[in-house]
């Protein structure tokens, strides 16, 4: 069974809409699936939006006292399922739910321990972000670029083997828990599988200026733990 981990704040619109999106994609692929909400007590009642489908899907909620951050959020998810096999995606609609199956084929068929939903593959892209976001992420790659050789290792959309994780211990900063996944995790081989980003469609995008002083401590801190590049 694939566990698909989303964390929350304030995502009520959105959640509303992505967890009907998520299990069409997983019956229409006649996949097992369950979703596990991770919510940081968003004070617009995202975790009673997304508890309410628990009547017709796999839905789990979790819910922390706070805004304890996404990355926290992941570690969480994947404490709280037993599932082979996991799922990060956001709640805000850049990650299409169309991307699963074809995800989850290579995972299993192609020995993959990481399957990340790329952007920067042949076939994928970016829609709608400023020249200024681009040149951070632009910056934020270079970084990681001593850690892995994935084209998209910032990426917040991707699936990992749990025991590629087995004994590792995930001490994330920020927003990129897939770079310390990469860098620490037993990840012998790691495929791109090209996806459509897309800005979010409703709320206020999470991302704060203090996070890329976040982030570039961690890669600082990376570079000097990383296992041989993935």
């Amino acid at each position: 069974m694939l566990s698909i981990i989303i964390p929350t704040f304030n995502e009520k619109e959105n959640i509303e809409k992505l967890i009907p999106q998520v299990f069409g994609q997983l019956l229409a692929a006649n996949m097992e699936g369950e979703v596990i909400v991770v919510d940081d007590n968003s004070p617009d009642g995202t975790a009673d939006a997304a508890e309410a489908f628990s009547e017709r899907f796999n839905v789990r909620v979790v819910r922390r006292p706070g805004k304890m951050g996404l990355s926290t959020a992941v570690l969480e998810g994947f404490r709280q399922s037993n599932s082979p096999f996991l799922c990060v995606m956001d709640a805000d609609h850049s990650h299409n739910p169309e991307a699963i199956p074809r995800m989850f084929k290579v995972l299993m068929r192609q020995g993959a321990d990481v399957v990340i939903g790329s952007r920067h593959v042949p076939g994928g892209s970016i829609v709608g972000w400023p020249f200024h976001r681009k040149l951070v992420s632009k910056g934020a790659k270079l970084l990681a670029r001593p850690i892995t050789n994935v084209k998209d290792p910032l990426s917040g959309f991707f699936m990992v083997k749990r025991e590629a994780l087995e004994g590792v211990e995930l001490n994330p900063r920020g927003y990129k828990i897939l770079l310390e996944i990469l860098a620490k995790g037993n990840i012998h081989r790691v495929e791109e599988v090209p996806i459509n980003f897309r800005n979010r469609r409703h709320g206020k995008s999470k991302l704060r200026k203090g996070e890329f002083w976040n982030y570039l401590r961690h890669s600082i801190g990376l570079w000097r733990t990383k296992k041989p590049k993935a």
